[in-house]
């Protein structure tokens, strides 16, 4: 029975933990805006989800389990996956940074991560309710 209510939040669990990725890697390059050279990097998203759910079934039919379900390590991400920024003007300096740019992907992803945290929170919250009695209220 534990089983099937964690495998629901498996996948929005991995989508936060990417997202987190994201952040980090948009956080690197603001705080990098200035170093001279500095190549400005980020991650498909979408690919890199469908990489970490590959073989498993749609979030909506995940009562089915397997052996290596969501094996997903954030930290030993192949740096290969990324992508690197082309420079959106040319400067002295050959940094890629754009920090227009830098600033509306930080802000839509900061948008998204809050809203699987959301997502999260209700599901574990209709999961409690769902289990509580009728006299519980």
């Amino acid at each position: 029975m534990l089983n099937r209510l964690t495998q629901a939040l498996d996948f929005q669990a991995t989508a936060l933990s990417l997202r987190a990725e994201r952040q980090r890697l948009i956080s690197s390059n603001i705080a990098n805006a200035d170093t001279p050279g500095y190549v400005a990097r980020d991650m498909d998203f979408a690919q890199a989800l469908r990489e970490a759910t590959q073989g498993l079934p749609p979030p909506s039919q995940l009562a089915a389990t397997s052996r290596g379900h969501m094996q997903l390590q954030i930290g030993a991400r192949s740096e290969s996956g990324l992508r690197y920024a082309a420079g959106s003007q040319t400067n002295l300096d050959n940094n890629s940074v754009d920090m227009d740019r830098e600033r509306a992907t930080f802000a839509e992803n900061s948008v998204k991560y809050e809203a699987t945290l959301r997502f999260i929170n209700g599901s574990v919250r209709t999961m409690l309710d769902a289990m509580k009695s009728p006299s519980q209220g």
